[in-house]
């Protein structure tokens, strides 16, 4: 992913380094790993990265990448196991779940006012005639 738009192949600046990626003295691009997308961004290196892509090879990277500590990362699990474990004793508490908890168990229920769980393929829901919206109920008044 890129932070701002990439420079044409033609473009002076990447013309330079193009020339630089030839004598293979190219600075590497700078990257960042961001968890939440799945993807690292390019923090410094645009032109860089286009004009080692115009020469036929691979840019070389430098990829900025958050290090959770072992000990961090235990307590972090231990922490979302206990919540899961809080909130399992509390459905377990809940009169007439148990059918709900066995549902779940299976994969196949639904949470207690929450979305059905399938495992199957998922199905949208067919356009509502009156409002022509997808799963929308129509509103009065919509034609």
């Amino acid at each position: 992913m890129v932070l701002r738009p990439l420079s044409p192949p033609d473009a002076p600046r990447v013309k330079a380094y193009r020339r630089r990626a030839r004598e293979g003295t190219l600075a590497p691009v700078l990257l960042w790993f961001v968890s939440p997308l799945d993807g690292r961004l390019i923090l410094d290196g645009h032109d860089r990265a286009v004009a080692a892509l115009a020469e036929g090879s691979d840019p070389e990277c430098v990829i900025l990448e958050r290090l959770v500590d072992a000990d961090v990362r235990r307590r972090q699990l231990r922490t979302l196991t206990d919540e899961h474990e809080r909130s399992a004793a509390a459905l377990a508490r809940r009169p007439g779940t148990e059918r709900q908890r066995r549902r779940l168990a299976q994969g196949i229920g639904t949470a207690p006012g929450g979305p059905a769980l399938r495992s199957g393929p998922h199905r949208r829901p067919a356009p509502s005639r009156r409002s022509g919206h997808l799963g929308r109920p129509g509103r009065p008044g919509d034609v």
